[in-house]
This record gives C-alpha cells, structure tokens and sequence, in this order.
C-alpha cells in the first residue's frame, strides 16, 4: 500500500492503482489529471497493450482504464489476453461512434465491467459531472467481482441503412396497467440483458435506468431490441408505458413516470445530479411510487453508492413490490445492500430468478386488481 490517504469503498478500505491504456496521449493525460484528484488513486500509462502487458508483470493494477482502437494489439484482444491469464476489473473507454460503441458492449461481453466516454475535450473543458462519474466508475471497478465471460451468440449485426424487417412481436395495443422498473449500475448491463431476454412477449410495461454516459443508452437498447421477445427502444419524452415494451432512460436525462389519463407515460428531463446519477434510479423510483403506488413493482440491481435505495423504500411504503438482486450474483453489491439496509426490499433474488420473480409479482397484482381487492 502507499502512503496516500484511503478510501473507504462499500466496507473495504484500499488504494487503487490504475493503469491507462490507450494510445492517445492527450486522453491519457486528461484521465491521469482527473484521476490523481483522488488522492487514494494513483496512475500509470501505457501507449498500447504490449507495453500494459510489460508493466503489469512488475505492478498488478487493481483497474484497467482501457481503449479499443489501437496500433498492434487491439484492446478486445488484449481484453481476452487479461480475462484468461488474471481477471482485473477493466473499464472501457470508448468513443460514441457506431464502431465504438458496438466494441464496447462486446467488450462487456467479454468481461468487461464497466464503459465510460472518451474524453472528447482538455482538461479544462472535461465537465465537472464527467469527471465525477469517472472517478465513481473507477472505485467501482476497484471493488466489482470479476468473472471470466461466458461465450453467447453475438446480436445479428444490423444494416442501418436498410429498414429493418419486421418481426413477430404482441402488438404495443395496451395500455400497461402495472409498471416494472428496474435500477442498475455496475455489472448492471449483462444483469439487464438476463432479464430482458426472460421477458415473454406480454409482458408489463418496463422502466428501466442504467447509469451509462450518453449516447450508449441507445446502443444499448437497439443492442437488447434484436434479442428481446418485447420491444426495447431508449427512451422519448412522452412515451407511452405499454405491455410488451421497455423503456430505457437516456443517458444524461432523467426519467419519470407519469399518470396522464388512463395511461402511464414518461417524461425526460435534465437538471442536477440526484444521488449522484443522471439518469438517477431514485428519480425513477419516486415518480412510479407516486404514479402507480400499489400496482408496481421495484427491482434493484448490481451497482456501486446508494442511488435507488431511498426511491425503493418510496415504492414499498406506496404498496409497491420490491426486490434487491442478491450479493453472491452482483459485480459489486452496494446499491442492493443500500436497499436491504433502509428495509426496502421485500425480497432479496438471486439474478438468475429475478425475471421470474418480477413477472409472478405482476401477476399477482393483476389477480388482486382483477378481484376489486383494494
């Protein structure tokens, strides 16, 4: 350990080395500056894998802050050279090209746990909220259970040219009358992933925040579009809430849910940081506490802080479900323990029974509705 002062991360108190890779200077020098304002994080750099490589046999970085887009060894390459000899948390530093963002969500694929923005600006310019959303993904990182990737199909690559056929999918002709939503972060992609796939054509109208920087939140979504039986489409301002769809909130935006007659809409918005996110799973927790109450149910998911963990308790004291996703299945626990701490989750769920659980607690709430019970 050095001698700098330490940080206190969901129980575990540590430094964090973290070594850069990417063969930009003027990004490995803007991620140095912003990363030695934490004073328990300390920096090096490498200007391509192979010289990564060659550092990391004398110092193990406890993160890799890594590109995809280099000379020589590429960074999915390197990626899987890292996850077969040492698994190490590795955060993807991606631009927002189309190019880009598709190497970053199979570099999550890969075991990956984390992306974040390439820094498209000086130091000076990098926003204030970047910058904290940066460090927060660092710390993260340095605390997230690191498992070796499971081969899967990849997504049918998809032509953006070309329209795209259509597919047998429940028609998006009723309006929802109960409301899932789901709040993650770190780790939180794959377990959203696990979920979404589980979904049956029909199923309940689905919110969704995943604390991811702007412009991946609709990669993401198309990404999940061509696996899911329902449609996943990144949220519009004024969306309707409807069976067989899921909404995902945009990066940088929040999103509400909203009553508007007899139907359940959305609504987008900006303004500050809550719990330190925008999009914040607290905001969207309040609102549907607010908006549907009792005909709700609330799932929190793998993630660094406490965002969604007041909101979840709302959800609860409205009547609402609630569920928090179980340690042994989360990349790093802490908004689920946050939940489970304040007693908001009615249920504690392993990942892999989460979908299940979600849809029986749906189902039991159009039974209660359907008999008048109040």
């Amino acid at each position: 350990m050095s001698g700098h002062e330490r940080l206190d991360l969901a129980g575990v108190t540590k430094d964090i080395h973290v070594l850069v890779v990417d063969d930009s200077a003027v990004v490995r020098q803007v991620l140095t500056v912003i990363l030695a304002r934490e004073r328990s994080i300390t920096v090096s750099v490498a200007a391509d894998p192979l010289i990564a490589l060659d550092k990391m046999q004398s110092l193990r970085p406890d993160v890799i802050v890594l590109d995809l887009e280099m000379p020589g060894m590429d960074g999915l390459s390197f990626l899987q050279t890292v996850m077969a000899r040492d698994p190490i948390p590795v955060v993807v530093c991606s631009g927002l090209a189309a190019r880009g963002t598709e190497a970053a969500f199979r570099a999550i694929e890969g075991g990956a746990v984390a992306v974040i923005e390439k820094p498209r600006l000086g130091v000076k310019g990098f926003l204030h909220d970047s910058a904290l959303l940066l460090r927060d993904t660092i710390i993260a990182a340095a605390t997230a259970r690191v498992r070796r990737p499971v081969t899967r199909p990849q997504p049918p690559a998809v032509d953006l040219a070309k329209p795209r056929p259509p597919r047998a999918r429940a028609p998006l002709a009723t309006t929802t009358d109960k409301v899932i939503a789901l709040g993650a972060s770190t780790g939180g992609t794959e377990a959203l992933r696990a979920i979404l796939e589980a979904m049956p054509a029909h199923a309940p109208g689905l919110l969704v925040v995943q604390h991811m920087p702007e412009g991946f939140t609709r990669a993401f979504a198309d990404r999940l579009d061509r696996t899911c039986r329902i449609e996943v489409k990144e949220a519009a301002d004024g969306d309707r809430v409807l069976d067989g769809r899921a909404l995902i909130a945009p990066g940088q935006r929040h999103m509400a849910l909203r009553r508007n007659g007899a139907h359940y809409t959305v609504e987008l918005s900006d303004g500050p940081l809550v719990s330190r996110h925008r999009p914040s799973v607290d905001v969207l927790f309040r609102s549907v506490a607010a908006a549907a109450g009792r005909n709700a149910v609330g799932a929190i998911l793998t993630g660094m802080g406490d965002d969604g963990a007041s909101g979840l308790m709302e959800m609860r004291q409205a009547g609402a479900v609630t569920l928090a996703q179980d340690e042994a299945s989360c990349v790093v626990f802490g908004m689920p323990r946050a939940a489970i701490e304040r007693g908001a989750a009615d249920h504690v769920v392993p990942l892999e029974h989460m979908a299940a659980r979600v849809l029986r607690h749906a189902e039991d709430l159009f039974l209660r509705m359907a008999s008048g019970e109040p």
